[in-house]
């Protein structure tokens, strides 16, 4: 029998310090995606690595990680805010920065599993000192992966809700979950595997489905503000509003539905102090002010941050958003044209010189009610949806038109998407509107709302940019001229906007 008297080397190359030097050189000045890419790649060739001692194993791991901080950042900045990026470049994005933090949590994992099988070796007892930074960071990965399917507005399968819970109870377990640390070296402040797990379950219920790329960033950043002072127990208490069972592998509940018989992984959140920090924040910025100490990866003005501070106070609330109306299940096929343009020429009777070729579609009604319905659309061919989109609609053998705008968006399987659609108006009418400024002429193109506002006031939906607070405009309203008098900008879409006017008798 041959002894093994001296521990074998590992059989991969980033077990060379210099070597391993060498590649993180290289990787902080190479490009972001390409960076991410070799770094993915690396992490598939560490799975196979052998002869490993975990603690040298783990730091390999975390040093290639926090090279990558950076490229990450710069990746979903890219991905958001580029406003020139292709099709193709987009999805590049998307899959490297998903695919990352896929490879990077099941290492972390590895390690987990490895010091669990080996709990006496030398490598593992210096693991141990680190077992809380690896769960809060297999955490935080995961729930990276959840906000990069919200961009896309793509389903969270079982499977992420597995790890996340398992994850959890794990930390629990080991007496882990609560203990701080401080997650990245580039990253200010302390969090824990608790924290973490709070964040990605309030993120998720905070129904960002509702919310476009950008503003789910946004909302992202300030679930991670005011998560700490979210309350999450085992018990039910009156002020408890979601449920999850982290052992269950199912996505967090509104408590509107119950979650029945008590088990091992079943837990209670609520608000707790978030939601009147929250609601205290929105008063300062409804009078222009911004805190400087929130960390929100830029500056926005409160034009920008109050619509997305407005929706998570609806959805942190006690009582939840209740529906207007009541749904009714329904099959039939809608025709369906986008845009502001080809909507003032629908409502303006020229519908029936719309084409394919203009971008007509046709969608799967599956419920309708009082302020919009439902439908399945196929979105294997360029037609994705973006919310706040206009679109003019026409059910199948009807003569009359739906003016309305998109307001959830959830991707399907093979191509399909489900769209929620708030409809403005059903008695839309093109009209053109004549500014009274002297020497200014050019009319302007309108869709009176003639449905739907409040008695004293004209709704107007105008293309993007044409509001002016300053500027009435003449027009004619059921056969008799009138002026209309600016009230305020209700609403910027895609490519219009709509507008309060108040009518005025011409003097």
């Amino acid at each position: 029998m041959r002894l093994k008297l001296f521990p074998q080397r590992p059989d991969h190359p980033l077990a060379d310090s210099k070597e391993l030097k060498r590649i993180l050189a290289e990787i902080l000045v190479d490009r972001p995606v390409n960076a991410i890419e070799e770094l993915t790649g690396w992490y598939q060739s560490l799975k196979h690595a052998e002869n490993f001692r975990l603690d040298n194993y783990l730091d390999v791991i975390r040093q290639l990680d926090d090279a990558a901080q950076p490229h990450l950042l710069r990746l979903e900045r890219d991905y958001l805010y580029s406003p020139q990026l292709s099709a193709l470049e987009e999805q590049r994005l998307w899959t490297e920065s998903y695919n990352y933090w896929g490879e990077v949590a099941a290492l972390y994992g590895l390690c987990v599993q490895r010091a669990n099988l080996d709990p006496k070796s030398k490598g593992t007892d210096r693991f141990k000192e680190s077992l809380p930074l690896v769960m809060a960071r297999v955490q935080v990965a995961l729930g990276t992966q959840v906000r990069w399917l919200a961009y896309r507005y793509a389903p969270v399968g079982e499977d992420l809700w597995s790890k996340l819970g398992e994850t959890y109870m794990a930390a629990e377990a080991a007496s882990q979950a609560q203990k701080s640390v401080q997650l990245y070296p580039s990253r200010r402040g302390l969090t824990s595997v608790a924290q973490q797990y709070v964040h990605t379950l309030v993120f998720f219920t905070s129904s960002i489905d509702s919310l476009l790329p950008r503003q789910i960033d946004l909302a992202d950043r300030l679930v991670a503000h005011f998560s700490p002072g979210f309350v999450f127990s085992r018990d039910h208490r009156p002020a408890s509003v979601y449920w999850v069972d982290a052992a269950g592998g199912l996505a967090p509940t509104r408590l509107a539905r119950r979650p029945g018989m008590s088990r091992p992984g079943l837990r209670f959140f609520s608000p707790g102090t978030a939601l009147t920090a929250l609601t205290e924040l929105i008063h300062l910025v409804e009078r222009g002010e911004v805190p400087p100490d929130l960390n929100f990866g830029g500056e926005y003005p409160p034009r920008v941050l109050l619509p997305v501070l407005q929706h998570l106070r609806v959805y942190w609330a006690l009582r939840p958003p209740q529906r207007r109306y009541q749904r009714h299940p329904v099959k039939t096929r809608m025709v369906v044209v986008h845009g502001f343009d080809s909507s003032h020429a629908v409502f303006a009777g020229a519908a029936g010189n719309l084409t394919e070729e203009a971008g007509v579609q046709h969608w799967l009604v599956q419920n309708v009610s009082l302020g919009g319905f439902r439908a399945c659309v196929d979105d294997s061919k360029g037609h994705q949806v973006t919310l706040g989109s206009l679109f003019s609609m026409q059910p199948e053998g009807g003569d009359n038109w739906l003016l309305g705008v998109a307001r959830r968006y959830n991707r399907l399987a093979r191509g399909h998407a489900v769209v929620g659609v708030q409809v403005l108006s059903r008695r839309a009418k093109s009209v053109e509107l004549q500014p009274r400024r002297s020497g200014f002429s050019t009319a302007v193109p309108g869709i009176h709302l003639r449905d739907g506002g409040e008695p004293d006031l004209v709704r107007i939906v105008l293309p993007q940019g044409s509001f002016n607070v300053r500027e009435s405009l003449d027009f004619n309203l059921d056969g008799r001229h009138c002026v209309l008098i600016p009230v305020e900008l209700e609403e910027s879409g895609v490519d219009y906007e709509i507008a309060r006017f108040r009518e005025q008798s011409p003097g």
